[in-house]
């Protein structure tokens, strides 16, 4: 017999979840829209060349390769490398896709561009709870603009989709990649190794400071570094935002952070909070500037995140092109969702006609008559004992039920 189950680190979804990834994607959608993005599509397959030249930090070894295919795959070659194998691979992310999109289509978009895109993207990794190989991701980045309102309006749109998919109290952390590079300078690392610094100190969350010390020393890092770089950070929460001008971060870093904090916090309404968070470091070294997360309070996780990338585009184009981006977890939020029993807000009411041998004809005048009404209408064989199948249909959240009696059509409530 044939493994029926879904290959390891993907799942399939039954019509209740389908429904509910649909409304979720709706939601977004509209009010990203509402905002002025404009929806695109880039393919699930890159050049290989283009994603490892990428900076896309651990996600690069979560890279799904595809085998260069007929005269191209040469086995025969001496010294056979991964190079001569592979050409193409799966995306692992929305981000490099949009910036090839862009350096090939900049002539006919409009500047700035405000681009969404909620697609499939692919990583190999370890299956487990909450990590899947094939995931949706749903993203929205204004190209162009190096004002900080282009963050503003990101944080501000992703809220307002959240909120509309009824998460509340949530908090959005904010940091620089520009403050966090010049802390760690000046706990004395070298400049060549502040992004493994930022990759080991990424995992802060998972091992603490303890496990981050530990790490960096095993990396042979210098042991008096790595504690004055401990004693830094175990004081960072405490600091305020003015204080790390003392480690040489620049005034404009700063002003451009305390505006989008503020501007934000006033914004909101209270409906969510908003926070200085020095710690935050984001996977990805392609940021540049401010990167984000919104953590999820009665969750205790992340459900969105972002930053701005200011050099990428530029490795396609002649010219820098300043970025930025957010990306909703559509995966963590669907699984929230689900785990809560959320139930879809002004559905379609489902109506099941149910019929016989006698009434194949009226069947379809009666359908095309109810969905005229705006219902939804399915056509099911009667079954003989009636009581048992309006149970069933109850389970596939039918609203009614409708059956040919003499000669006229009769609709019940199945609640």
């Amino acid at each position: 017999m044939y493994n029926t189950n879904p290959v390891r680190g993907t799942r399939d979804f039954l019509p209740e979840e389908m429904a509910l990834r649909a409304y979720m994607k709706k939601t977004i959608v509209e009010v990203y829209q509402q905002h002025g993005f404009n929806e695109i599509q880039t393919p699930a397959i890159e050049n290989i060349d283009l994603l490892l030249s990428s900076e896309g930090g651990e996600n690069l070894k979560l890279i799904y390769k595809i085998l260069k295919r007929g005269r191209k795959l040469k086995l025969d070659i001496e010294n056979l490398g991964e190079g001569d194998l592979v050409d193409l691979s799966l995306r692992y992310d929305l981000t490099l896709p949009l910036s090839r999109f862009y350096a090939h289509y900049a002539s006919q978009l409009p500047k700035p561009f405000k681009s969404m895109q909620i697609g499939d993207v692919y990583r190999a990794e370890r299956p487990q709870k909450g990590r899947y190989r094939s995931l949706v991701q749903c993203d929205i980045d204004i190209i162009g603009d190096k004002d900080n309102m282009a963050e503003i309006e990101l944080i501000a749109a992703t809220a307002k989709a959240l909120m509309a998919l009824t998460f509340r109290n949530f908090t959005i952390r904010i940091n620089d990649r520009r403050l966090l590079k010049k802390v760690i300078g000046y706990a004395g690392f070298d400049d060549q190794v502040i992004g493994n610094v930022c990759v080991i100190f990424d995992k802060l969350d998972k091992i603490g400071i303890k496990g981050v010390s530990e790490e960096l020393k095993n990396k042979g890092y210098d042991v008096d570094v790595v504690n004055r770089f401990v004693t830094i950070v175990t004081k960072m929460d405490k600091m305020a935002l003015s204080d790390f001008g003392s480690m040489g971060v620049d005034e404009k870093v700063l002003s451009s952070l305390q505006d989008v904090l503020w501007i934000i916090k006033e914004q909101s309404k209270g409906q969510y909070a908003i926070k200085f968070d020095p710690s935050l470091v984001r996977g990805m070294g392609y940021y540049t500037g401010m990167i984000y997360e919104i953590a999820c309070d009665e969750l205790g996780c992340s459900i969105a995140g972002g930053g701005r990338y200011n050099n990428m585009i530029g490795r396609f184009m002649k010219e820098n092109v300043p970025a930025v981006g957010f990306s909703i977890g559509f995966e963590r939020i669907f699984e929230i969702l689900k785990d809560k029993g959320y139930q879809i807000p002004d559905q379609q009411k489902k109506v099941a006609l149910l019929y016989g041998e006698e009434n194949r004809i009226e069947i379809f005048e009666e359908a095309d008559r109810l969905r005229a009404e705006g219902m939804l209408v399915s056509l099911i064989p009667r079954h003989k004992k009636l009581g048992k199948q309006c149970n069933r249909l109850k389970e596939q959240n039918f609203n009614y039920y409708g059956y040919w009696s003499d000669d006229a059509w009769r609709i019940n409530a199945l609640y």
